[in-house]
């Protein structure tokens, strides 16, 4: 009997998380070091733009925020590759989370939620107020994982930095999707949607 073909949601995992996993995976088959991380760049580049494919053609759309990593990642990858020096696609981390920080920020003074724009779909049932509330969580949340990303980069060899990045980064951020639930409910996101609001949770 053949395989069932994967669920679209399991093509979404793929395409959102997908090129991270692969970005670790190379690293630690190549063995680490300077060769690792370039080799581990390499194979990012080349999963982020097998997921816009994907994206594209199975699931007809690209979600905006894979859109803004996947640029960022072929950006800070081409310097990363030519200067030989993986600190530049560490970087990218910081930017795509100060770039939405900025872009929420922008949405909320002028009285609007950008975050809905990027998850609409999501946060069924949520109405305005609940939405702008959201916005300014997740811009502030996002600005602390920039200033946290900066600290790694800094002091952290790219080892440690990628482990915490792969795995540490998606726990937080779960646990903090977590505890927005309670205000989300009070502004009306449908209960029969909640667990895919976690799932759904922004992870860079």
């Amino acid at each position: 009997m053949s395989e069932a073909a994967p669920k679209p949601s399991s093509w979404s995992m793929l395409v959102d998380y997908g090129p991270l996993i692969v970005f670790f995976a190379a690293y630690k088959l190549a063995g680490g070091g300077l060769s690792g991380a370039l080799t581990a760049t390499i194979a990012f580049m080349v999963a982020v733009s097998i997921a816009i494919a994907v994206g594209l053609f199975v699931l007809k759309r690209v979600p905006p925020m894979v859109w803004l990593s996947a640029i960022l990642i072929l950006g800070f990858g081409g310097i990363t590759l030519y200067l030989r020096d993986p600190r530049f696609i560490q970087m990218k981390p910081t930017v795509i989370y100060i770039l939405l920080a900025g872009m929420l920020f922008i949405g909320l003074a002028r009285k609007k939620a950008l975050l809905q724009w990027l998850f609409g779909p999501i946060f069924v049932g949520l109405n305005e107020q609940g939405w702008l509330k959201l916005s300014r969580n997740w811009a502030l949340f996002f600005l602390a994982l920039a200033a946290v990303n900066e600290v790694m980069r800094a002091t952290l060899s790219f080892d440690t930095w990628l482990t915490v990045k792969v795995w540490g980064v998606p726990i937080v951020s779960l646990v903090f999707a977590v505890a927005n639930m309670p205000m989300l409910m009070r502004h009306g996101l449908d209960s029969e949607h909640k667990a895919d609001a976690i799932k759904e949770t922004p992870i860079e």
